[in-house]
């Protein structure tokens, strides 16, 4: 490849991953073209894109962006970056899921806040809650206390009532 074209790619590269700061790398050898079109496919309804780099370029243009620790993961072999999805988490949880589908898909890699996580590692990342559960997660702790009190009050607003509509009873039997 000339020079001229590993510039081309290298400067697409660069605008493609301008924004990413997460992803997961995947290496797909051994899929169907029909299996690929059908995973790709999945994987765009669901905002994910995925894009098959040149392993040399892929590490040049991480070292640009300030990314270098991630370019262990584009030593050897065919791969694929995954990203997109409402977060990391999504993405390999969506990896993991078509691995038990079609597998040949083989998780690589992920980069995570700065840290580069090893392929066992991405099922471990497919098994954490997404940020949509965190948040529900820290509203329901916040709300809980609150709950409670509010459960607490009524409860025993509930017996005295109770206690007060019997008495109210009793006392209109014996007046009849």
């Amino acid at each position: 490849m000339s020079y001229f074209i590993k510039n081309q790619i290298q400067s697409e590269y660069e605008q493609k991953f301008q924004n990413l700061r997460e992803f997961v790398v995947i290496d797909t050898t051994g899929i169907s073209g029909i299996d690929n079109n059908t995973f790709r496919g999945e994987m765009r309804k669901k905002g994910i894109h995925l894009t098959i780099v040149k392993n040399s370029l892929m590490r040049l243009t991480l070292k640009k962006m300030g990314m270098e620790n991630a370019s262990d993961i584009f030593k050897s072999g065919p791969c694929v970056v995954v990203y997109g999805g409402q977060s990391v988490v999504d993405v390999a949880k969506e990896v993991v899921a078509w691995n038990r589908k079609l597998t040949n898909i083989k998780p690589k890699g992920a980069y995570v806040e700065g840290t580069v996580m090893k392929g066992e590692n991405v099922t471990a990342l497919s098994k954490m809650p997404t940020r949509a559960e965190m948040q529900g997660q820290v509203v329901q702790l916040v709300l809980s206390p609150g709950a409670r009190l509010a459960g607490a009050i009524k409860s025993q607003g509930g017996i005295i009532a109770g206690c007060l509509k019997s008495l109210i009873e009793k006392k209109e039997k014996e007046a009849a």
